[in-house]
């Protein structure tokens, strides 16, 4: 993909992520007024991602998080549109272009056989059983399984075992001791020789693993909201987390923001209350990486408050959101 950064230009990769910036912005565009915005309204929240500096800076230095922005927007705005075929091709294409992405899976299965032509004489776990055999769900997982599971083969036809190494099984035994927003990173550094650092590893999947589970079964009939706070439960509970993963969710966030009935003034100071944690967290990372001064531990106590900080606006963002459905209502009644 980045082949023309050799023989064109060595801009090119830049370049080709600041587009795919613009085109997040006209698709965060597009599902805000089906989600019954007005236009002025959907243009002034998607101004929120186009004119945020922080991924203006890493498509600018060169990292793809803006490519995973575009297809995650365009699978959810297909399934808005109930344009499920061309959803499971972007779906699969994103879980091959970066795992993470497969933690949209079951809230998106929930949400394609949540609709209101299965047949509603069954209930309870009958209901859950009968959606399975949704056809729209079928073919979703036919056309996003085939989309993956073929790109997977081709590429390791290419490259053999490195690949599948490098690109997938690498992110389950992955102990970054290099220090990180994570509230991990401490104790993998403490414990790198040791006998149980891989089962380490492998645990820390569990906390993530819960409260998508939780998350996904609470909140998948409103899609964004739902894949909004998976991802930043996902990053603020990952082994590895730096600034560039906070994109995954803030292209979702323009989606949640027009539901929640906070005052700007309590938004501004959930928004300097998160900064004020990064922040917390930099200047020790400044001595340690540049001072050379061991300033480890205030590291993870400032990576715990961080997740803290993390933890206290998700908290926030649940409690102050007004379903999408009770808006509508609201509408029709006016």
């Amino acid at each position: 993909m980045l082949s023309p950064s050799i023989y064109l230009t060595s801009h090119f990769g830049k370049l080709l992520f600041v587009i795919c910036d613009v085109l997040s912005g006209v698709l965060l565009y597009h599902i805000l007024t089906l989600r019954g915005l007005s236009s002025d309204a959907a243009c002034h929240f998607s101004a929120l991602w186009l004119l945020n500096p922080l991924p203006i800076g890493v498509s600018t230095r060169g990292n793809a998080e803006a490519l995973l922005a575009i297809l995650v927007l365009s699978t959810l705005l297909c399934l808005q549109l109930k344009r499920h075929f061309t959803a499971a091709f972007l779906y699969g294409l994103s879980v091959h272009m970066k795992i993470y992405t497969v933690i949209y899976a079951l809230p998106i299965a929930l949400f394609i056989s949540n609709h209101k032509d299965l047949k509603n004489h069954y209930k309870g776990v009958f209901r859950i059983i009968q959606s399975l055999f949704s056809k729209d769900l079928a073919l979703f997982a036919a056309v996003a399984g085939a989309m993956f599971l073929g790109l997977t083969l081709t590429f390791y036809c290419m490259y053999g075992w490195d690949f599948l190494q490098e690109t997938y099984l690498y992110h389950l035994t992955r102990r970054d001791i290099r220090h990180n927003f994570s509230p991990y990173f401490y104790m993998f550094y403490l414990t790198v020789e040791s006998e149980f650092c891989f089962v380490l590893g492998l645990v820390t999947f569990l906390p993530q693993v819960i409260l998508l589970l939780l998350t996904s079964l609470a909140f998948y009939a409103d899609l964004p909201l739902c894949c909004f706070l998976n991802t930043a439960l996902f990053v603020s509970f990952n082994k590895v987390c730096t600034s560039q993963y906070f994109l995954w969710y803030l292209c979702l966030l323009p989606l949640v923001l027009p539901h929640l009935r906070l005052t700007v003034k309590q938004g501004i100071g959930l928004l300097l209350l998160w900064f004020t944690g990064q922040g917390l967290w930099l200047a020790p990372a400044y001595y340690l990486e540049f001072e050379g001064r061991n300033t480890f531990v205030i590291i993870w106590f400032a990576g715990l408050l961080f997740l803290i900080i993390n933890s206290v606006v998700m908290v926030q963002i649940i409690n102050n959101y007004i379903p999408k459905t009770i808006v509508q209502q609201k509408k029709k009644m006016k």
